[in-house]
Parts: C-alpha cells; sequence; structure tokens
C-alpha cells in the first residue's frame, strides 16, 4: 500500500510503480489501500499577463541602463530551511506576477546559511526558469559562510569560492549583480575590489555593487572600480526612517554623484515601523523569539517616535509601514527598497505603498520633528 509514497506505490497484488518527486512540490493523496494514490501536482507557472502593467513603478539604477522595481524582495529571512518551500514558492511567484523581478539574496541567507539560495534555486527550476531574462538577481559575500580564515569578510578566495556556491545553489550560470557585503578593514580594498572586477569579466555577474561601506572606503572603491571599467552599479544600505545613517553621513549624495545607484533595505526597521509594537511587544514578534531584533532596540523613546508616525499615517490615510515604504521612495536618488515577506498578505500591504500620495511640506516637517 501507499505508506506515505515514500517512492514505491503497489498499485495491485502484483503491480509496483516508481514516483520520483519532489516531496515539497507534490502531495500524495491515499484513496484505497491497494488500488490508487492520486497525485495532486502543483499546475505549470504561467506569469501574469499584466505583472508590468498593474501598479509596479520601475527606477533607473544610476548612471546605467538598468530599471529596477520601486520595490524589490529581499529572502534574507522567511525563505530558509526553516520555511515550507510551498509558501516560499508562493511569495516569490506572487512577486513576480506583481512586476517584482528583482530578487535580493546572500550566501549566507536563510537560516540555516545557504538555504534562502537553495530555496530560490528550486523555485527558479521549477516555475522561474522561462523568465528569467525577466529577472535582475543579485548576491553578495562578506559576512561569515564557513569554518576557517577563508569564509568570511574579503578575500579573493572567499568571494569567488562564495560565488560558485551561491550559483550552484540557485541553479544559475550567473547573477545580474554580486556585491561585497561589507567593507574588510584588514584586507586590501584593492584586492577586493579587483575580485568584483574579475567577476564581471569572467561573465559570473554583469554588475559589481558594494554594501554596508563606509565613506572613505566607498569613495575609493566608486573610483576604482570605475577607473578598472567596471563602474559601481548599486550601493546597498540600511535605510529607514528611524536609522539616517547613510543620510546623516552623506553617504546617499556620494552615490549619487558617483553616478551609482542606491537600495535600501530594513525599510520597516525589522517591523518597528508598523503596527506590530505601538502596544508593546507581541509574544509571537521577532523581539520575543529573541531574532536579529532586540528587546534593547525598542526603547521608551523609540516606542514614542513610532506611535507619533504612526499617528501621521493615520491622517494621512495608510498604514505606518505604507508610509515608511513611502517616505524613502519620496526621493528620486533612491532607486529600490529591499522589503521582505512572510506570506502574500504581507507583500501584497507593502506593495500599496506604490499607491501612496506625495508628501504634504508640513507631514515631512512633523516626521522630521518625530525623529529629533
Amino acid at each position: 500500500c501507499c505508506r506515505g509514497c515514500s517512492g514505491s506505490l503497489q498499485v495491485s497484488s502484483m503491480t509496483y510503480v516508481l514516483f520520483l518527486f519532489n516531496t515539497n512540490l507534490i502531495k500524495f493523496e491515499y484513496i484505497c489501500s491497494n488500488l490508487t494514490c492520486k497525485a495532486m501536482i502543483n499546475p505549470v507557472y504561467s506569469a501574469a499577463d499584466d505583472r508590468y502593467s498593474n501598479g509596479m513603478k520601475y527606477r533607473r539604477c544610476g548612471r546605467s541602463g538598468i530599471m529596477l522595481p520601486e520595490i524589490s524582495l529581499g529572502l534574507w529571512q522567511n525563505f530558509g530551511d526553516t520555511s515550507p518551500l510551498s509558501r516560499s514558492r508562493e511569495i516569490l511567484l506572487h512577486a513576480f506576477d506583481n512586476g517584482i523581478c528583482h530578487f535580493d539574496l546572500a550566501n549566507n541567507y536563510g537560516p540555516s546559511y545557504g538555504s534562502a539560495e537553495a530555496t530560490f534555486g528550486q523555485v527558479m527550476k521549477s516555475d522561474l526558469r522561462p523568465y528569467r531574462d525577466e529577472m535582475f538577481i543579485s548576491t553578495k559575500a562578506g559576512w561569515d559562510m564557513w569554518p576557517g580564515p577563508y569564509g568570511d569578510l574579503g578575500s579573493r578566495k572567499y568571494l569567488i569560492s562564495s560565488l560558485d556556491q551561491s550559483l550552484k545553489r540557485m541553479k544559475l550560470d550567473y547573477v545580474d549583480i554580486f556585491y561585497s557585503h561589507r567593507y574588510d578593514p584588514d584586507t586590501p580594498l584593492e584586492e577586493t575590489l579587483q575580485t568584483l572586477v574579475d567577476i564581471v569579466r569572467s561573465g559570473k555577474a554583469l554588475y559589481a555593487g558594494i554594501s554596508n561601506y563606509p565613506f572613505e572606503a566607498a569613495e575609493f572603491a566608486y573610483r576604482y572600480l570605475k577607473e578598472h571599467d567596471t563602474p559601481c552599479l548599486l550601493h546597498q544600505l540600511k535605510y529607514n526612517m528611524l536609522h539616517r545613517n547613510p543620510e546623516d553621513e552623506g553617504l546617499l549624495a556620494q552615490a549619487q554623484e558617483n553616478g551609482s545607484g542606491f537600495i535600501a533595505f530594513s525599510p520597516l526597521a525589522q517591523g518597528l515601523l508598523t503596527d506590530r509594537y505601538l502596544n508593546g511587544i507581541p509574544e509571537d514578534s521577532r523581539i520575543a523569539h529573541g531574532g536579529h531584533l532586540k528587546k534593547e532596540a525598542l526603547t521608551e523613546t523609540t516606542l514614542q517616535r513610532i506611535r507619533t508616525l504612526n499617528e501621521i499615517a493615520q491622517r494621512r490615510g495608510q498604514t505606518l509601514a505604507e508610509m515608511a515604504l513611502a517616505w524613502i521612495l519620496k526621493d528620486d536618488f533612491v532607486t529600490s527598497v529591499i522589503v521582505g515577506a512572510s506570506s502574500t498578505g504581507q507583500l501584497e500591504k507593502n506593495l500599496k505603498a506604490l499607491q501612496s500620495a506625495p508628501f504634504t511640506q508640513e507631514e515631512l516637517e512633523e516626521i522630521e520633528q518625530a525623529y529629533k
């Protein structure tokens, strides 16, 4: 009999049928002990015909030919091996159907390390392969990935080895952009940047980018990459209504002056800029579970700022999250914001930010006052 469809199924007392299947994508329903086992398989995916005309807007990436969606999907969390593949697949396909053609990954996204790329690779193989040329896919290396001296930071050995592994996990021949994920003060910056140049020349990436670089290192990177005919396409930094370092340290203006695009991650401050924490810390929240977001982040001052910003959002007729995304996108020099999602419903809520009304000068002044 079926025995959970382990791969061999007795259809009758004398007949056996061998099934090869992906257990994450195929469900088997047991009907009768010796007669049949009906396979319910996901239908072949066909992207929505209106994916580029249903509300998504696109912006030019610095002085380049690349256009990116105003909202991109990041796989930092919620797409690892602790999340059901069926749910990850649903979110990825829903994003693409809504005009999100940029998917942001890194070697150690998960959890566990590498598992977000592996998840993406499975969906790429099963559903998105026909649309590869419509997609802009990124990965990065620079943070810890494997034990020993060659699994972290910015050496040539680490960056090239990591990208090779990422391509295998994602089942890709190349990525559209490969980032140095952080500045490494102990490796000569020329080594890190020349590796990016060589990776682009090898065809394993079409563009090079930097992430989390301080001002002086970024200035050197822009100059070096340009001089070696591989201009920096994007600088990716943490930026939101509560975290203004890229603005305060001149990194936004610097990217624009050097012809680079700017893409923001953590636009909702890992959930702080939502209605999640307005009345304290919910038991099922990231803070309560002890993840990347710590209790120390939700100080009384921060909580008051969030409540004030929420009041402004309510007067604008939108949620705090919608306003937080719209606030980043108010400036033309921002190419895109990277959002995460644990469900299609959450992604839909984020997409509503594209319908936001322009900010009035009074609203912008109120937001600045709340930040101070």
